[in-house]
């Protein structure tokens, strides 16, 4: 990953565009998210995580269609992002134009809904703890249109069917990845881990 921006650097450009905790920590999540995709794929954890800490960097103040993700990749191309890691943020953008013609953008693209709507089953949890999240209780909320609606659930089907996996495993997946950083994430909760 020569030449790419430090974590530091990344997390000081997400805090000056990005104010509201609930963004940053999804972020985080899709940081971490990718970080275990990276592991399986064989990628390298720090570009991907990148890309998954920086993908939606510009949302707060470039929330349109017509601007996100394209004011933010191009910032970031600017502050000298590697290509891999801003053409896989176009890609996770269905509207962008951009193919997903690379693991490391298929696999932004299958974790970056379904991260955020892990975290939205979790926060309904009386323990508000992931440690208590199962694929099923994600599957069955993900039937309810009304529960996470903003969540693009086209999206989390299609992005499982372009990765090739199983929607269970993968649901599972990123719950793993998820439980690693729980305290992190602010999705401890009340439940004390095994």
């Amino acid at each position: 990953m020569a030449g790419c921006p430090s974590r530091e650097k990344a997390l000081e450009l997400l805090h000056e565009y990005t104010k509201t905790d609930s963004l940053r920590r999804h972020a985080l999540g899709v940081e971490q998210a990718m970080r275990k995709m990276a592991e399986k794929y064989d990628g390298d954890p720090n570009e991907w995580g990148l890309a998954g800490l920086m993908h939606d960097f510009d949302y707060e103040k470039y929330p349109s269609m017509e601007e996100h993700p394209f004011r933010g990749n191009e910032i970031l191309k600017e502050k000298g992002y590697p290509e891999s890691i801003t053409r896989a943020i176009m890609g996770h953008a269905t509207y962008s134009g951009i193919p997903r013609d690379t693991d490391m953008a298929k696999a932004l693209f299958a974790v970056d809904e379904l991260t955020g709507f892990i975290f939205a089953v979790t926060y309904v949890r009386p323990s508000k703890s992931i440690f208590e999240v199962k694929p099923k209780s994600v599957k069955k909320k993900l039937k309810q249109k009304s529960f996470a609606a903003s969540v693009l659930r086209e999206d989390i089907f299609q992005s499982i069917e372009e990765l090739e996996v199983d929607m269970t495993e993968h649901i599972q997946f990123v719950i793993d990845a998820l439980k690693e950083k729980a305290d992190v994430l602010g999705l401890k909760g009340s439940i004390e881990t095994a």
